[in-house]
């Protein structure tokens, strides 16, 4: 049964990216490197924009899940160094610039729900989304880079 919600794209919390700004320790618990864009493919996922070139980013370990566990993947992300306004909404993010991305559900606890990770063509990324989060068992979506499997953002239903 279809439920067709509207979905959201969800940029990483704005207190998270500060407290990396200001040297807390990633996933890894380690500070986060500091680069200077050139401008070819560096997705803030905070702003889900691309980070210019010339623009200070910092690369570190994240781990979008509330605890470790089996399923709780971590990879290296991209933020601005310097603050920019958070991103999301129900529109297609401006960063998600590559033709394909992995797209896969999880359910309440965390966990991958079998059977709904795939790699899909970025224009077809929110009607899949909305496809997973049509079943009873997916709580969230993650978008995640189809060639190196970084996490990009996750995608809930509207009022989630």
């Amino acid at each position: 049964m279809s439920q067709h919600n509207e979905i959201v794209f969800q940029a990483l919390e704005t207190e998270l990216v500060e407290g990396w700004c200001r040297g807390l320790p990633d996933a890894n618990g380690q500070p986060a490197e500091r680069k200077i864009s050139d401008g070819m493919g560096t997705p803030c996922r905070h702003c889900m924009q691309m980070i210019e070139a010339g623009a200070p980013y910092l690369v570190l370990a994240h781990r979008p899940f509330p605890a470790p566990q089996p399923y709780a993947e971590t990879g290296p992300i991209f933020v601005h160094a310097e603050p920019c306004p958070r991103g999301g909404g129900s529109s297609l993010p401006a960063f998600l610039a590559s033709t394909h991305y992995i797209v896969r559900g999880y359910g309440a606890d965390d966990r991958i729900v079998y059977g709904t990770g795939g790699v899909v063509e970025t224009s077809r990324i929110g009607a899949r989304a909305s496809e997973l989060l049509d079943m009873e068992t997916t709580q969230y979506v993650h978008v995640r880079s189809a060639q190196n499997n970084c996490y990009h953002c996750r995608i809930e239903r509207e009022g989630v």
